[in-house]
């Protein structure tokens, strides 16, 4: 073996044991790969960098914004209504539209936004059914994945094979060259969800929300103000109902009116029904010394969170907030944020009771209340150099579908794929087209494009297709596929690829399935080269086996947003 076939070899070893570690993260992974090929000499500056503006990563950028703006018009917030009477009907039937449904969806969107989108509607649409969430969000990252695979667009992993072709002289993957086989794959693989593997998923019924995790359950609670009350005549920040029982006013509904988090200086009339965090024993205790009426403790659901247009959040405080050391009091989240606090991690402890004397801490969890419209405002303070915490996750209502701007999205992604599927242009040009028309048009602004574009992703499929040109040109893809030929080639190509398949999938089970795709596709390149056949079977043999990551929940990054969300 050549030096610079070490070298890259060393290379190799050292990013799947990475990749799979997870000690860095995988874009981190990817600069390294790049730094290590150029600094050794094996590519050029030019040829390492060159994975930044190709074709492929450029378009599952491009792909990322088209993405981001047809779910943002919250097309998929009408599925769970509609699906979770055909889940209560028949189970059977309701996974199977189900699946096929996302399946579809994911054909033309890129995955993850997708799952990320419906994580919440799906778990709305399992309880509004009776089921377990287990039992459907594994579907539901399944039926992403194998909807993937069905046109080019469908997931980046098509487009990493698509660019080593390209970057080894074979044309471009075709937006539908692969859709048949895709096709009989999310068939296949709804059909055995259907019949057999909604019978093996888990059946646990865990938290429903951030307030049940939280344990919420008798700490956000209904009263009713009655005449005679001391409160009544008094500002929220003077009553007694603050001062002495130390509680925050969500919401008060005065008649048809409805005050969500309302202000301090608002004065309390008999008759006001108010939505409180407080110490429930404590309000029941006093409740006839303060002329109050407490009604059962009610759970923060998503359609309560929409109706009263907030949002739970949980606030992780940083290193340096300058709330770090305060007493939850003194930190006056309400006037200062508009956030109303719930309850506190403290470590492992969830603390309720006294809340205000809490002495906040970096790294503790407040969950708390917010105005929906002042989130941006929010997010915006965690790009600041104190920023005082960082949202870790926010729980609202599903948007409003929004049906004109759906019709638009819709109509710019039904031509991104006409011209390039006719060949009409490429599809990266088709697709920096469809992009730049949405922000012509206002519906997407420059800002959401750049929040679109998964940045991780980008940078890991530089890095990945920088490795792959160094296997090829280090002449490593042609020693492993003689290496796989001489092994197998006396049981026929069908073996030989079934080799390639299963390696891949193999691979891609314990590491990312984009890094799998960059590094066997040469070698499958190189392999099909050796026996005079065409490229096409193996490579399609590595964008199926590299999506079918099914058995862990770190090959596939819809896997993992599913098994790290607690249910």
């Amino acid at each position: 073996m050549s030096p610079h076939e070490w070298i890259v070899l060393a290379v190799m070893a050292l990013a799947i044991a990475l990749f799979i570690s997870e000690r860095l993260s995988i874009d981190l992974v990817a600069l390294l790969i790049i730094l290590l090929l150029v600094t050794t000499g094996v590519l050029t500056p030019k040829e390492g960098l060159a994975g930044f503006g190709d074709q492929a990563t450029l378009t599952v950028a491009f792909m990322f914004v088209l993405s981001s703006a047809l779910l943002g018009t919250g097309a998929v917030s009408t599925l769970g209504p509609r699906l979770s009477r055909h889940f209560r009907e028949s189970p059977m039937r309701g996974m199977l539209l189900f699946m096929l449904l996302v399946g579809g969806l994911s054909a033309f969107a890129n995955n993850t936004p997708i799952v990320a989108l419906l994580i919440p509607v799906v778990v709305q649409m399992a309880h509004t059914s009776g089921q377990a969430p287990s039992k459907l969000l594994i579907p539901l990252s399944y039926a992403t994945i194998m909807g993937g695979t069905i046109t080019l667009m469908g997931t980046s992993t098509n487009f990493v094979v698509s660019g080593v072709m390209t970057d080894s002289g074979l044309p471009a993957l075709t937006m539908f060259q692969q859709t048949p086989m895709g096709l009989v794959f999310l068939g296949a693989g709804v059909a055995y969800m259907v019949l057999i593997g909604r019978k093996l998923l888990p059946d646990r019924k865990g938290s429903k929300d951030l307030g049940e995790q939280f344990s919420m359950r008798g700490y956000v609670t209904d009263i009713e103000l009655l005449p005679g009350a001391p409160s009544i005549g008094r500002s929220i920040m003077n009553s007694a109902l603050v001062k002495e029982l130390e509680m925050d006013i969500i919401e008060i509904r005065r008649g048809e009116q409805l005050f969500t988090l309302p202000p301090g200086d608002m004065v309390l009339e008999a008759g006001d029904l108010l939505k409180v965090r407080c110490d429930v024993a404590q309000i029941r205790a006093l409740k006839d010394r303060a002329h109050i009426s407490v009604e059962p403790a009610l759970r923060l659901a998503n359609d309560d969170l929409k109706a009263r247009g907030t949002t739970l959040v949980e606030l992780v405080i940083t290193s340096s907030s300058p709330l770090e050391g305060l007493a939850l009091g003194e930190a006056d989240l309400i006037r200062t944020y508009r956030a109303v606090p719930l309850a506190v991690r403290h470590r492992e402890e969830i603390v309720h009771d006294r809340l205000h004397d809490t002495i906040l801490r970096s790294g503790d969890v407040i969950l708390a209340e917010v105005k929906t419209h002042f989130i941006k405002r929010l997010k915006q303070l965690e790009s600041t150099a104190d920023a005082p915490f960082v949202i870790l996750t926010e729980q609202s209502g599903v948007a409003e579908f929004d049906r004109k701007g759906f019709i638009g999205v819709a109509l710019v992604l039904f031509a991104v794929v006409v011209a390039s599927s006719l060949e009409l242009t490429s599809v990266v040009v088709a697709s920096l087209a469809g992009v730049v028309a949405l922000v012509l048009t206002r519906s997407l602004s420059m800002k959401q494009v750049y929040e679109a574009i998964d940045w991780k992703i980008y940078f890991l499929m530089a890095g990945s297709l920088s490795l792959g040109l160094a296997i090829q040109r280090s002449g490593l893809a042609d020693r492993i596929a003689g290496g796989v030929v001489d092994l197998l080639g006396e049981w026929g190509p069908i073996a030989i690829l079934s080799g390639i398949y299963l390696i891949t999938m193999l691979l891609t089970e314990v590491m990312s399935n984009t890094a799998t795709a960059a590094l066997v596709a040469p070698i499958a390149i190189s392999t099909a080269s050796t026996l005079s056949l065409s490229p096409t079977p193996f490579l399609m043999a590595v964008i199926f086996a590299a999506s079918a990551s099914f058995m862990t929940p770190i090959g596939y990054q819809t896997n993992t947003m599913i098994w790290c969300r607690p249910v």
